[in-house]
Parts: structure tokens; C-alpha cells; sequence
């Protein structure tokens, strides 16, 4: 009996369910055998491609903001998404049509089906890859890729390709029952994507890090270039509306640089998209201005990192889920705190039960004046009550609440929030998602 086509995103993701297979499955086996049965569309693209623990999607979207300003046509694979289901795939900033996407899911079924009897199901994030690919390749055609990786990314499903540049944010602990315990054994996994002869750009601070990027730049005859030794950026100001800073390299410096963005590890990672850029002007020949690169500094977007997202209470959102972003998250409010004279601070937290709970909660509790636990209407999500306990291990004196979903914690915090204080909710990407998503919602509403 014939399948019935696919219609709509939904038939999509329910024929995925069955038709991919669960769980994460590192390898490139089954994407090579299906690349080559649909005639490698890979080599009909110019990509950059971005690992790393954290900032991979801040720096993608920096990169793709300028090379939209100066003209050039630029897709964008990310992952996860934030507000909508189709973020992950985009050109130009407008993400892939429902029809695009249903078109070629339908065409990619039969392959996937092919895949299963010869090598294994598709995981559901290689079927969105080998999507991203084919529709890039054969119908929106830009002119370049910014190409995040994954999950690590020498077996990542992203590391098919053969990059402009290869870029590697930062290494940190995360994923550690599947990437290593230690930066330098996780920096070979993001390290995995420096292919001959390909520049590669390191935001890397971590020294056992920083020693095998080096190492495998050195056996591919790689140029690396390197955050702090390469190249750098310092503040010039921080305030309200982001941060002006300055960039320079072994070439040049551009000052008074506008960022929207919030926190020193976005400048880190400014530093890092800017190298990036550069090495595709001195190299590949493509015409980037400098009014390109500060309009496009400018207008970034990148929504869930320390964003912003509602007033009185002001409600700020970062998806921090792993050691060091929360780090970077508690020295960015520290920050934001001198510069608003809030009242008090309610964190708003979820967790997914596979990341390590105390690395998160160490650097944020001590900002907190209490804490709301909850959980994201996922089926990793570490219970509530654990949580809880994990707060009143680390915090006894702290005032914790519990909420059973995220709607539930937003709307008691937003009713016992004074007009002056903060509220930020954190710990998970799918926790902002949904807080972002209901906020959206509501000033559509006009709520």
C-alpha cells in the first residue's frame, strides 16, 4: 500500500518518530552513503563552518548578518531553535518555507527508508542535515553557509563538508559522557573539523585545549589563527543597549564597533566572527566594507542569549545549560546589575537530567534573592523536585519555589515580581524557548 505524501510540517515529524532513529548515534557513516547516492550536493556550497561548547550560534549569526549586509546571499544551519521550528534552516534570515521543508522531506522518505535496510536509520538531526543540504544546494542556492555543528563534531552529521574556514568557538565541559572529561579530550572531538589546508579561527582559552587544536591545525597544514595571540577585542563601553568595542588583528583594527549583545563572551565571540570575516576578505575575495561590518555588528539578533524579553519586571533570558555559560552568565548579570538599579533577582530554572546540575547552579545561586524551580515540557527534563533539592543542597537559606511548567513559574513570578526587579530565567535552551515563546505570545496580545 503507497505512503501518503506528506502535506504538512506535523505529517513530517510524526513519519520522523518512526522513520529516524531515537537517541544521539556519532558517526558520518550513513551520511556519506546517503551524500553520495544524492550526488554529494555538499560540493556545490561555500561553507564556514562553526564547533564548539558555547557561542557557535551567536558567532553564526554575527558572520551571516554581514555577509547579508554586504550583499551576499547567506544560508544558516543552527540548532536548536528558539522560537520556531524552522529557525534551524534559513537564508537570509527568513527561515525555510513549510513547503520547502515538506517538498523535500518527501523527496528525502524514500532514501531515508534505503538507509534502514543498508546502514541504519537517519537520526532525526542527520534527516534535517541532508534537508538543510539538498534545499540549500537545489533550491535557495546562497552564496555561502554558516554551518554550525551538533554535538562535537569529528563525528558530527555536519562534518561532510569542506569549509572557507573552520571555526571553533571555545572548548568546555559539556556532553562529557560523550565527548571526554577534560577540555583537551573534548577539544579533539571539536578539532575534528580542521580539514587540510583550511584556516581555522579558535576562540579556545583552556591551554590543554589550545595544545590539540594547535596539534591537528599542524597535521593538516591549517593556519590557526587564535583569540588573545591573533587576534582580540577589548569593551569600550557597556550599557542598556549592548556594548561598543574594539577589534584588531595581525592585519588591522576597527574601533567604536556597536554589539547589541550582552556579556564579555559575546565581544569573545564578536572577536572570533570578525576573524572569521576577515580571513574571507584576504582570502576568498569576498568584498566585505568596513560600513558592512559595523551595520552588520550592529544589527545581530540573537534571541534567548541574555536577552531582554519584557519590562517591569524586567525579564531577562539566557540558555545557559552547561558549566561554563553559566560562568559567563553570572559575570554578564554582575555587569548588568551595576549598570540597572534592580531590587531583587528571581531566577527562574530548568535542567535537562543529562547536564551536571551543581556546575550550573554554583555560579548562579549566589545572584539569586530566590528561585523558582520548574521543568520544560520535554522528556529529558530533570524532575522539579530534584531540582529543588539540589538548590536547597547548595543555597539552605534560599527561597525556593516549585512550579510544575514553565507557564505556571512565569506567571507566579510575574505576579510577585516588583515593577523593579529582575527576573532571569536560564538552565536550559527548551526552557527559554517556551518563556520566550509565551512572551512573545503575549505582547502580540498586547498583555
Amino acid at each position: 500500500m503507497a505512503q501518503e505524501r506528506f502535506v504538512t510540517k506535523e505529517d513530517v515529524f510524526n513519519w520522523m518518530e518512526q522513520g529516524c532513529a531515537s537517541g544521539i548515534q556519532p558517526g558520518l557513516e550513513r551520511m556519506n552513503w546517503a551524500l553520495e547516492r544524492l550526488g554529494h550536493p555538499e560540493r556545490r556550497l561555500k561553507f564556514i563552518h562553526i564547533a564548539g561548547t558555547n557561542g557557535k550560534g551567536s558567532t553564526a549569526a554575527m558572520i551571516a548578518q554581514v555577509l547579508k549586509k554586504a550583499g551576499y546571499s547567506t544560508g544558516m544551519f543552527v540548532s536548536p531553535y528558539v522560537t520556531e521550528w524552522n529557525e534551524r534552516i534559513s537564508v537570509d534570515g527568513r527561515p525555510i518555507p513549510e513547503s520547502s521543508f515538506v517538498r523535500w522531506a518527501e523527496q528525502l522518505r524514500p532514501l531515508a527508508e534505503e538507509m534502514d535496510r543498508e546502514v541504519g536509520k537517519p537520526t532525526p538531526f542527520e534527516f534535517w542535515t541532508l534537508l538543510a543540504l539538498c534545499y540549500f544546494a537545489r533550491e535557495a542556492v546562497p552564496w555561502f553557509v554558516v554551518w554550525e555543528a551538533g554535538l562535537g563534531g569529528r563525528l558530527d552529521s555536519t562534518n561532510v563538508v569542506f569549509p572557507l574556514v573552520s571555526v571553533i568557538t571555545n572548548v568546555g565541559l559539556d556532553h562529557i559522557h560523550l565527548l571526554g572529561n577534560t577540555p583537551g579530550k573534548i577539544a579533539e572531538e571539536k578539532a575534528g573539523i580542521i580539514k587540510p589546508g583550511v584556516p581555522v579561527v579558535s576562540g579556545a582559552e583552556d591551554p590543554d585545549a589550545i595544545s590539540v587544536i594547535e596539534k591537528r591545525a599542524k597535521e593538516n597544514k591549517s593556519d590557526l589563527y587564535l583569540l588573545h595571540r591573533d587576534f582580540w577585542a577589548e569593551i569600550l563601553e557597556s550599557g542598556p543597549g549592548g556594548q561598543r568595542l574594539r577589534f584588531g588583528n595581525v592585519y588591522r583594527t576597527l574601533s567604536d564597533l556597536q554589539l547589541p549583545l550582552h556579556g564579555e563572551h559575546q565581544v569573545k565571540n564578536a572577536a572570533v566572527a570578525l576573524m572569521t570575516l576577515d580571513l574571507l576578505r584576504q582570502f576568498y575575495a569576498a568584498v566585505l566594507e568596513d560600513e558592512d561590518i559595523r551595520e552588520g555588528l550592529s544589527a545581530t539578533v540573537w534571541p534567548g542569549r541574555l536577552e531582554k524579553a519584557a519590562d517591569r519586571p524586567d525579564i531577562w533570558l539566557d540558555g545557559a545549560h552547561n558549566r561554563e555559560a553559566a560562568r559567563a552568565l553570572a559575570e554578564s548579570v554582575r555587569a548588568i546589575r551595576r549598570s540597572h538599579t534592580y531590587e531583587r533577582l528571581h531566577l527562574m530554572l530548568a535542567v535537562s537530567a543529562d547536564k551536571e546540575v551543581d556546575e550550573i547552579l554554583t555560579p548562579l545561586l549566589p545572584l539569586a534573592d530566590s528561585v523558582m524551580v520548574t521543568r520544560a515540557d520535554i522528556s529529558r527534563a530533570l524532575p522539579v523536585e530534584q531540582l529543588a533539592d539540589a538548590v536547597r543542597r547548595m543555597a539552605p537559606e534560599m527561597e525556593v519555589k516549585k512550579a510544575p511548567t514553565a507557564a505556571e513559574g512565569l506567571r507566579r513570578l510575574r505576579e510577585e515580581a516588583g515593577s523593579g526587579d529582575m527576573i532571569l530565567v536560564t538552565g536550559s535552551l527548551f526552557l527559554v524557548s517556551e518563556v520566550r515563546s509565551m512572551l512573545m505570545t503575549n505582547k502580540e496580545q498586547g498583555w
